[in-house]
């Protein structure tokens, strides 16, 4: 064979091979991509914190710590602020429960209240109220029934509208009392809730040797102060003391209802410039007035719109007054 042949077989065979070894590992992925990775689970999110939590969160670095209380009640931790009377022998202790949208220390009633009681004697504990979730079921708008399709010849075909008009209606009257089951059971839910924390703040006040306990409830905070006395009427609490109440609106009964099942003196503070409120003021008079044995008593205030600390100064000389008849002071 000649020499040139010799030299050009090799790289005849190599140019022959090379394209068999590309395609069978065209032909064979990587191990690494045949397996599928593991399938990962989606990862779990943690329930929002409720916005009385988050506030509270934020009173904690600006209240000072031995204020703070972090009281327990079933599975809920939350935050309460007690302040000791400002004497050797002191009177009792207050309950203050805060209205909705209130904090343990807002501006209106809770904190100058909690703040200056000592003062009169009394030491003071506002305690967090939880998050109505009742609140959160709104109401099912109702929608107008469509109007019935007509004939050719203009006249109603009665024959069919009538039948869809029911099933519209029926299915609107299911509805209805679909969502009025769940708002009561969660107002049930919510009573619950509150309840267990009152509880706790009666079991801390007694731990602190109070001889007296009033519960105070401002807005919707009366509101559930008077529904726990007249469900639970605990022997702990000796008075109850009511400032601008206020009953929740998806929240039965009613608290002209509640009021004259009391059977502990009861004060109903209340602001006589709104006519809604003194209204309903009125209807918790009327409702007291039919009972021999009322102890409840009413005390109308006047707002002083522009001048917060001398209306906040008026509140407390008068709930001062009510804890304290016997003070000439007042």
């Amino acid at each position: 064979m000649p020499p040139v042949y010799r030299l050009a077989l090799p790289a005849l065979c190599l140019s022959l091979i090379l394209p068999c070894v590309t395609s069978v590992e065209a032909a064979d992925p990587a191990p690494a991509a045949a397996e599928k990775p593991a399938e990962q689970k989606p990862v779990e999110r943690q329930p929002l914190p409720e916005r009385s939590q988050e506030e509270a969160a934020a009173l904690e670095r600006i209240i000072p710590t031995q204020e703070q209380q972090q009281l327990q009640a079933g599975s809920d931790t939350f935050l309460a602020l007690w302040k000791p009377a400002n004497t050797a022998d002191p009177k009792g202790a207050v309950i203050i429960i805060p209205g909705a949208g209130e904090t343990v220390d807002w501006p209106q009633a809770i904190g100058p209240l909690r703040r200056k009681l000592p003062d009169a004697e009394w030491g003071s504990l506002s305690i967090t109220l939880p998050d109505l979730q009742s609140d959160a079921i709104a109401p099912r708008v109702a929608k107008p029934a469509p109007t019935p399709k007509t004939v050719e010849s203009g006249t109603k075909d009665s024959t069919t509208a009538a039948p869809i008009e029911q099933v519209a209606g029926g299915e609107a009257d299911v509805a209805d009392k679909v969502v009025a089951e769940s708002a009561e059971e969660q107002s049930k839910a919510d009573a619950e809730r509150i309840f267990a924390r009152i509880d706790a703040a009666i079991a801390f006040a007694e731990q602190q040797s109070a001889r007296n306990i009033v519960v105070l409830g401002h807005g919707t905070g009366a509101y559930w102060a008077a529904r726990y006395l007249s469900e639970k009427q605990p022997s702990q609490v000796a008075k109850l003391l009511m400032v601008a109440a206020q009953t929740p609106a998806t929240t039965k009964p009613e608290l002209a209802e509640l009021t004259p099942t009391l059977k502990l003196p009861t004060a109903d503070i209340y602001y006589q410039d709104k006519p809604l409120d003194r209204k309903a003021a009125l209807e918790r008079l009327q409702a007291s007035k039919r009972l021999k044995t009322s102890l409840f008593t009413q005390v109308s205030l006047k707002a002083l719109p522009g001048n917060t600390k001398a209306e906040q100064e008026q509140l407390y000389r008068r709930v001062r007054g009510w804890l304290n008849p016997s003070n000439p002071a007042d």
